[in-house]
């Protein structure tokens, strides 16, 4: 499937209804995780984004432990609705897990004291850029996703089943599989109130 920048910009929404048939192999997957880590910028080319990539089981693990966390905080007679959420990204093919590397924007601080506050802001905006690059490219490749954030409530557990690092900070989480419907319709505030031009 090719289709240009503006159509693919257009068409990336989030989805909530995904299944595991997947048009495209795992290789693909990673190739587009893979392109969009390597040349998503970074302030100062930290390059502190972290990407773990969960497919098939360990996907559905991932949505298992999440549920499990929820259990404990929300009331029994109104969990209904958040089990729902929790089958509906269970279902999808895989999960892309959003970190950033803490240890990275530290060193950062330390040897550039005067953009001390900064560094975790601007890791922060390179991490939504690299979100989105993914789930654009994710667009193109017919898969349908949606940005979900469980974190704090997941990280620990998250850290401990996949051995990853304690530095690793996670961010976001993104459910992904082939759309089954169509996402709804969208409205858009006028773009004269939304943008000012000085020529």
């Amino acid at each position: 499937m090719s289709i240009d920048f503006y159509s693919a910009v257009k068409k990336r929404r989030s989805c909530y209804t995904i299944d595991q048939e997947v048009p495209v192999s795992d290789k693909k997957i990673l190739e587009v995780v893979q392109f969009a880590v390597k040349h998503t910028p970074s302030a100062f080319n930290s390059q502190s984004a972290r990407v773990v990539v969960l497919l098939k089981q360990h996907h559905h693990q991932l949505w298992d432990i999440t549920e499990r966390t929820l259990r404990k905080l929300v009331p029994e007679e109104s969990f209904a609705a958040t089990q729902e959420k929790m089958n509906s990204f269970r279902s999808g093919y895989g999960t892309i897990l959003f970190f950033e590397d803490w240890n990275v924007i530290t060193d950062l601080q330390k040897q550039f004291a005067l953009y001390k506050d900064n560094f975790p802001v601007w890791a922060q905006q390179s991490n939504g850029m690299l979100q989105y690059v993914i789930w654009t490219a994710l667009e193109i490749e017919g898969l349908g996703a949606s940005l979900q954030h469980y974190n704090p409530l997941i990280d620990e557990e998250v850290k401990q089943t996949w051995s990853l690092p304690n530095s690793w900070k996670l961010i976001a989480q993104m459910p992904f599989g082939k759309p089954t419907a169509p996402a709804g319709d969208k409205e858009f505030q006028p773009l004269e109130q939304r943008i000012k031009v000085f020529s």
